[in-house]
C-alpha cells in the first residue's frame, strides 16, 4: 500500500504512515467513519422507502390523470368528492374513460390474533380501474358480494396464507360485521401507513363502509385518448370543474405532489431527514478529532519541516490524505453493513429498501467531501502559526 501511495502521490504517503503507525487510533477511526456511514445510509434508506411506498399504490391504477378534492395532500386523505364530476370529465375533450376510485382503511385479523392495517380500493369490476387487474384470473371474483383481492406484499401475513389462496385454497376473515372471501391476490406493497392493500368493487366496499355514499368516490380515474399529452387534458379539465371543490393532476404530478408532502410536512420524512444531517455531523466531529489530534501529536515535525521552507500546501495535502485514507477505508464497511441490514430490515418489515449505485456514489462522495473539510479545519493552527512557536 505505501509504495502504490508514494507512486499515486509522487511523494512519500506521509499521511498513511502516520495513520498506520497507531494502528488502534487507525481502527477507531475507521469504525467512526464506518458507523457515520451506516447510520446515513440507514437514514437514506428509510427515507428513499417512504418515497417508493408512496409511489407503489399510484402504478396499480389504471389512469393518467386523478381528480381528487380540492384538500387533497396525499391519498390517504382525500375528501370524497360528488360522483358528477365523473360524468363532467367524460365530457371534456381527450377524455376516453373515467371511473370512480373508493379509498378507506381496515382492520384485518390474523388467525393469531395481530391486525393487519389494509388501504382498500373499492373499484367498478366492469371497468378498467387498476393495471395490476390485467391478466388477473381472480379478477372477475370482484364481481361477486363480499369478494375481495389481498396485497400478496402485505407486512408479516400467516406463513403460506398467499401460496394456498394463489392454489385455490379458500379463505376468509371477519371485518367490520361482515364476512370477505379472499378469491385471489394482487402485488401492490404496504408502506408507512398500511401493511398492504385489499381490492374489492364498490358494492362490496359500500358494504363494508355503509356511512359512505355511491355518489361519493374519494377519486376519478381518467384515461386519456391515445396521443393526447395528459397535461393538455388536466388544463381542460381545470377549467371544466368545479375548482373548490375538485382538482385534476397527471399521475406523474399527483406522486410527486404526495411524495414532497410526506417528506417535508410529515414527521416521519423529517425525522429521516434529521437523521442524515446528524450522521454527517457524526462522521464530521470524529474525523476531525483524528486528524486533530494527529497534528498535535506530530506538531514539532511539522515545526521542522515549516522552518526548513515546506508551505503550507504540503501540510494541507498530508491531511487531506489522510481525511481521503480514512473517506475510502470507512466507506466500505458502511456500505457492507448497510446491504445487510437492508436485507434484514426489508425481510422483517417488508419494507421496499434498496441499495441504489446513485445512493452509494453520493454517500462516497458526500464522505469525501466530510473527511476533507474536517481535514481543512484540522489544519487551521498549523497554517497560522510561525515555526518556532510550535516547539
Amino acid at each position: 500500500m505505501t509504495g502504490w501511495l508514494e507512486r499515486l502521490l509522487g511523494r512519500l504517503p506521509l499521511g498513511w504512515l502516520q495513520l498506520v503507525h497507531r494502528p488502534p487510533r487507525f481502527a477507531a477511526a475507521l469504525a467512526g467513519v464506518a458507523f457515520a456511514n451506516i447510520l446515513v445510509f440507514m437514514q437514506l434508506g428509510f427515507l428513499g422507502a417512504l418515497i417508493e411506498s408512496i409511489a407503489l399504490p399510484y402504478r396499480a391504477l389504471e389512469a393518467d390523470i386523478l381528480i381528487a378534492a380540492s384538500d387533497t395532500n396525499t391519498l390517504a386523505d382525500s375528501s370524497p368528492l360528488p360522483r358528477q364530476r365523473m360524468y363532467e370529465a367524460l365530457a371534456v375533450p381527450g377524455v376516453a374513460a373515467a371511473t370512480p376510485l373508493f379509498f378507506a382503511k381496515l382492520d384485518w385479523k390474523q388467525p393469531d390474533g395481530t391486525i393487519r392495517t389494509l388501504d382498500v380500493f373499492g373499484i367498478d369490476p366492469a371497468r378498467d380501474s387498476l393495471a395490476i387487474l390485467r391478466g388477473n384470473p381472480a379478477a372477475d371474483a370482484l364481481k361477486r358480494a363480499d369478494h375481495g383481492l389481498v396485497d400478496r406484499r402485505t407486512r408479516n401475513p400467516p406463513p403460506g396464507l398467499f401460496a394456498a389462496i394463489e392454489a385455490g385454497e379458500p379463505y376468509s376473515f371477519e371485518a367490520k360485521n361482515r364476512t370477505i372471501h379472499v378469491a385471489g391476490t394482487v402485488e401492490i406493497g404496504g408502506g408507512f401507513a398500511a401493511d398492504g392493500y385489499l381490492v374489492v368493487s364498490d358494492q362490496t366496499f359500500l358494504r363494508l363502509f355503509p356511512q359512505r355514499a355511491a355518489g361519493a368516490p374519494n377519486y376519478i380515474l381518467v384515461r386519456t385518448e391515445p396521443g393526447v399529452p395528459p397535461a393538455r387534458v388536466v388544463a381542460a379539465l381545470a377549467a371544466a370543474l368545479p375548482a373548490d371543490d375538485a382538482t385534476p393532476r397527471t399521475l406523474a404530478d399527483t406522486v410527486a405532489r404526495d411524495q414532497r408532502f410526506q417528506t417535508t410536512q410529515r414527521p416521519v420524512g423529517m425525522v429521516f431527514g434529521f437523521g442524515i444531517v446528524i450522521g454527517a455531523l457524526v462522521g464530521s466531529i470524529i474525523v476531525y478529532q483524528v486528524l486533530s489530534s494527529d497534528v498535535a501529536d506530530h506538531i514539532r515535525e511539522y515545526a521542522t519541516l515549516k522552518a526548513v521552507g515546506y508551505g503550507d500546501a504540503f501540510f494541507l495535502g498530508v491531511i487531506v490524505e489522510e481525511a481521503a485514507i480514512l473517506a475510502c477505508f470507512g466507506f466500505v464497511p458502511g456500505l457492507l453493513v448497510a446491504l445487510g441490514l437492508y436485507a434484514f430490515v426489508s425481510a422483517s418489515v417488508a419494507l421496499p429498501l434498496t441499495m441504489t449505485f446513485a445512493r452509494a456514489a453520493l454517500l462516497f462522495a458526500g464522505t469525501m467531501s466530510m473527511c476533507v473539510l474536517s481535514g481543512f479545519v484540522a489544519t487551521r493552527r498549523l497554517a497560522r502559526a510561525d515555526p518556532a512557536e510550535l516547539f
